[in-house]
């Protein structure tokens, strides 16, 4: 099943400038593998050597972040729209 997924600007270099792609999978762990498989080396970006999602990167699924829900686990359905959305730090000390 066809996913969407945004892309944020640190990671186009990887999908050819692309702030949006196409990828296939039922579950987010799959994508990530199909993202990897089309763009090698944005799953590094993402996760941790053990699959975990990275600790400064956040992952919504239409809007709800997968933390919430059964984390990379989470089930996709064709159509559905995963976000990748890096925490930004910083301010004012």
């Amino acid at each position: 099943m066809a996913v969407k997924v945004r892309i944020p600007t640190p990671l186009r270099k990887l999908t050819g400038g692309a702030d949006e792609v196409s990828v296939e999978g039922s579950t987010v762990a799959e994508v990530i593998e199909d993202l990897e498989k089309n763009y090698p080396g944005i799953r590094e970006r993402i996760c941790e050597e053990d699959g975990r999602l990275r600790r400064f990167v956040n992952l919504y699924v239409n809007d709800e972040d997968i933390r919430f829900k059964d984390n990379m686990n989470t089930a996709l359905k064709d159509g559905d729209e995963l976000s990748i959305v890096p925490a930004i730090a910083g301010g004012r000390s």
